[in-house]
């Protein structure tokens, strides 16, 4: 792609750089606004369509490319892509969204395409779970969704206070329901992240794909990134191949990953286990040490008054 308004050097404004966007969709596929606070890009290339949601100042913060999330990982595939942006914390909850899905549902948008994957993470999870009911038989991959945010049916989710006044009874409300034409769904989530694993509990059915990623927190993907696993991961689960045993092998490169040791680590002195702490940081240590793990290993030590 050419450098020009989308480059860091050019410095565009958020105004150049929409209008960068609405030349691309022009010249490739299209470009939306849907309403004030969200956008949407469909750049057509292959018959394998990916979908993904985000927020928009997140894309417009994200480097040089400036372009949604996976835009640079689905083209070099060949694939074509419809990116879903918002401009706020507003989980796609907005009549304007909801109209543009029932209009590519009975369009007939989505029958262009053999294939057709919904993808999100958070925020953009709960959304690629909802909006998938527009396109059934469609894939979805999920990283640490949403259920919803209704403060009847989730009254437990203490976090993302400035959506609770957001509509979740309406059209593509409740994520788990909105799987039920999926041909398949991947579910990731940490199991001990209490919060998310209440969220994902919610999803049920022959269809879901749980994959529990302990000691990620929320913020999967970026551990992903750091073990060098993103790739082969979210390809499987894009084609509907990846399996469990494939998964939980690839996830074993996590425990030399300071990361993943420091989680741990934190976690283990909540449980007040000294004992445990000090196996630990040996453990940890034998491989590469540290000064946080050297320290925390004579706090342990000094507490089993050794």
């Amino acid at each position: 792609m050419e450098r020009d308004a989308l480059t860091a050097d050019a410095a565009p404004t958020k105004d150049a750089w929409r209008d960068r966007l609405s030349e691309i969709g022009a010249a490739e596929g299209f470009y939306e606004e849907l309403g004030a606070q969200h956008t949407a890009l469909h750049v057509k290339r292959g018959d394998t369509l990916i979908v993904t949601f985000e927020n928009l100042d997140d894309v417009y913060k994200g480097g040089e490319s400036k372009m949604p999330w996976g835009f640079g990982f689905v083209e070099k595939r060949g694939w074509s892509m419809l990116g879903l942006m918002a401009h706020d914390w507003t989980w796609y909850r907005d009549e304007a969204v909801y109209d543009f899905f029932d209009q590519l549902r009975d369009e007939g948008f989505f029958d262009g395409f053999k294939r057709v994957v919904f993808y999100g993470a958070s925020m953009g999870g709960y959304a690629a779970a909802a909006f998938s009911a527009a396109c059934p038989g469609a894939g979805v991959v999920t990283i640490s969704p949403q259920a919803t945010l209704s403060r009847e049916d989730a009254s437990w989710e203490t976090r993302y206070r400035k959506a609770w006044s957001r509509d979740f009874s309406t059209r593509y409300g409740y994520a788990p329901d909105m799987l039920a034409t999926a041909s398949y769904a991947y579910v990731f989530y940490d199991p001990l992240a209490p919060l998310d694993a209440m969220h994902a509990a919610l999803f049920r059915g022959e269809n879901i794909r749980k994959m529990r990623c302990r000691y990620f927190g929320h913020r999967i993907a970026s551990m992903w990134i750091q073990l060098g696993i993103l790739t082969e991961v979210v390809e499987g689960a894009i084609e509907g191949t990846l399996t469990n045993a494939r998964f939980y092998h690839l996830l074993r490169g996590r425990r030399d990953n300071r990361r993943y040791q420091r989680e741990m680590l934190e976690r283990l002195n909540k449980k007040g286990r000294p004992a445990l702490v000090a196996q630990y940081c040996e453990a940890v240590m034998a491989r590469k040490p540290g000064p946080k793990f050297r320290n925390a290993l004579k706090a342990a030590n000094k507490k089993l008054g050794r």
